[in-house]
């Protein structure tokens, strides 16, 4: 799937999406015209983003970004996307620390203009690390970057996290905790497992996604940290860089109240599966970048808190990717891109290292730490 044409993501009608756009725009500046509609070639696989300029003599800013809640008749990946949710989280980071996000501009709630709810930004000019290629790749230009490049863009994103988790007052982020009873971690996980109840509803289970379940019940930690503003899909590929520093943080869909490590453990095993991905393929990857010792190293250097149980939080963060690569996979086989196979676990493409660290065997069968 990393190096295959990317699977289909909607059945909307770009030049029908910049007609309306237009004839929205005109309703909060008269007058405006959106000129140079472009749908990223990153696009993502959730939610769609849709890159113009306003024409217009007193626009506030010239570059915008538009996310547009998923195209209802396309599959969704998630079942529910409330961007309003998005655009108060993006403005509660903003307001309370010097992390870089997008300035939003406008939110629109009514789904009569484009079709879904959706919420216009500042767009940020750089350069993100991709995900086709993967930017562990060779010919990426993450890896042509130096070690002490790489080093840099490494350092910079961990202190993005460490400041994000404290800057932000969880008191004001109350909007984000995860429905149910326990503390956020116990909800999290079982708003992970709703989420799985979702995707294979009608379709074949997956066993391994059900062990890896299973798996977390015995690592689960002893003490569980105080909840903070946890990114949820805290990546470098949601990262726009001018060199090496980070200039935008995008994608804010999975925010939650939620201990420190949920983000640590899905930024470092995130990275992990496009480098296996690499690995996989031949070549040599990226091994040294966000390296998970390096990584607890500067967040406890940074925070003052020593990352835990992050046998746990990396385990998890595979988890959570395990769902979301199933629900993908059926969106194919949905538009008749693929097939269901014998083995369901076989769809998801990290199943060998989910499966390997579900067995405890992972972080040891590799000489990276």
């Amino acid at each position: 799937m990393a190096t295959a044409p990317r699977p289909r993501t909607t059945t909307r009608d770009p030049g029908e999406l910049a007609r309306r756009l237009t004839d929205w725009l005109g309703t909060r500046l008269p007058g405006a015209e959106a000129t140079g509609i472009t749908v990223p070639a990153s696009n993502g696989m959730s939610s769609e983003t849709l890159l113009f300029d306003i024409e217009h003599p007193r626009a506030p800013v010239r570059a915008c970004a538009l996310r547009l809640a998923a195209d209802p008749a396309a599959y969704t990946v998630f079942p529910v996307y409330d961007m309003a949710r998005q655009y108060r989280t993006l403005r509660l980071v903003a307001g309370h620390t010097d992390v870089p996000v997008p300035r939003v501009l406008w939110l629109e709630e009514d789904p009569g203009p484009l079709g879904a709810p959706f919420f216009v930004m500042e767009r940020a000019a750089g350069r993100v690390p991709p995900d086709v290629m993967p930017y562990t790749y060779e010919g990426s230009w993450l890896y042509a970057a130096s070690d002490a490049e790489r080093e840099r863009l490494g350092s910079a994103t961990i202190g993005l996290l460490a400041r994000l988790h404290d800057q932000v007052p969880a008191a004001e982020a109350g909007f984000l905790t995860p429905p149910g009873a326990g503390d956020t971690l116990r909800r999290h996980v079982t708003a992970q497992r709703a989420y799985y109840a979702w995707v294979i509803d009608g379709l074949p289970r997956s066993p391994l996604i059900e062990a890896a379940f299973d798996r977390l019940e015995q690592l689960w930690p002893h003490e569980v940290g105080e909840p903070v503003l946890s990114w949820g899909d805290a990546r470098i590929g949601n990262i726009v860089y001018d060199g090496f520093d980070p200039v935008a943080v995008l994608d804010w869909e999975m925010a939650a109240l939620a201990p420190r490590e949920v983000d640590l453990g899905w930024t470092v095993y995130l990275h992990r599966f496009f480098h296996d991905l690499a690995v996989a393929s031949g070549q040599r990857g990226l091994p040294d970048l966000l390296r998970r010792d390096r990584v607890e190293a500067r967040y406890a250097r940074l925070t003052g808190h020593t990352p835990r149980d992050m046998d746990f939080h990396t385990l998890y963060a595979a988890l959570r990717h395990a769902i979301v690569m199933l629900r993908v996979a059926y969106r194919q086989v949905y538009f008749g891109e693929a097939a269901v196979p014998a083995d369901p676990d076989t769809l998801i493409l990290h199943h060998d290292s989910l499966r390997a660290m579900v067995q405890g065997a992972y972080w040891d069968s590799r000489n990276t730490p």
